[in-house]
């Protein structure tokens, strides 16, 4: 289940809720799912309980447990928790993990560089092309002097990194014999799922520094999940429906953070 499936599971919910007469509130023209800040808060987040609320007779915490016990019934759906003044916390069953790493392998993401003001050739000659690029993207007070070093700091860095450590399972997978293959994945892999589900709705909004903090997200998950587990064979291990599954991950990662560096003019490279 992608974020724009669950996004009308729960419009469709809410739609229902009111046919039944258990929620009176105008159903609204669409619902808004979003990645969680934190880890433990399921996959995706809506406030469409607290929307509800300004045009219902009801609290917002009694139309969130509305929508929870029906949410939860829906296929796909694993678990909803209420957080808060009525937040809903949505975790997805396995096999959501599973759809989204196929449906961004499957995907022909579009290619086209997204416009950014012109570069300053002082810029280029102390940063080069790449560095200078992402300098326009990044925070203010960042000390661009940091975009020239290897090391965790470098936001631009640690993109390209997890880009070229995908590519590196890749090729060292081939030389162990086996290749990637769509399949379950634990749970430590939701935050990265997550960012995985949410690339084509923020490349759509065609905002180059939101891209740039969704590549800085997503690359910084998959570092971290890469690091807990192991996705090539120990030792004399053979390969495993496991290690096919994440190297899975791992492909689709790096095609989501090429894609990404693709649109803002950056280099994506295999080796760093």
């Amino acid at each position: 289940m992608t974020p724009a499936d669950l996004s009308r599971t729960v419009l469709h919910t809410v739609r229902r809720a009111v046919e039944d007469d258990e929620l009176r509130a105008p159903v609204p023209e669409r619902v808004s799912v979003r990645v969680p800040p934190r880890p433990g808060c399921g996959d995706y987040a809506t406030n469409v309980a607290l929307q509800l609320a300004k045009g219902g007779d009801r609290p917002a915490l009694e139309i969130a447990e509305v929508l929870r016990r029906r949410l939860v019934a829906r296929p796909g759906i694993a678990r909803v928790d209420i957080a808060g003044p009525g937040f809903l916390n949505i975790t997805l069953d396995a096999a959501s993990g599973e759809e989204i790493v196929r449906e961004v392998l499957e995907t022909e993401f579009s290619g086209e560089a997204l416009a950014l003001r012109p570069l300053g050739a002082e810029e280029v000659a102390r940063l080069g092309s790449d560095a200078a690029r992402w300098s326009l993207l990044s925070p203010p007070g960042l000390d661009r002097s940091l975009l020239l070093v290897q090391k965790d700091s470098n936001p631009l860095f640690r993109v390209r990194y997890a880009h070229s450590r995908s590519r590196a399972l890749q090729r060292n997978a081939h030389d162990l014999g086996f290749g990637p293959s769509v399949g379950p994945l634990d749970r430590t892999a939701d935050t990265l799922l997550g960012a995985l589900a949410d690339h084509a709705r923020i490349t759509a909004a065609r905002a180059p520094e939101r891209l740039a903090r969704h590549l800085e997200r997503t690359a910084d998950a998959f570092l971290r999940w890469q690091a807990g587990c192991s996705v090539l064979p120990r030792s004399d291990e053979k390969p495993l429906a496991v290690h096919r599954a994440r190297l899975a991950l791992a492909e689709a990662t790096g095609k989501v953070l090429a894609n990404g560096l693709t649109q803002l003019g950056i280099t994506a490279p295999a080796h760093l």
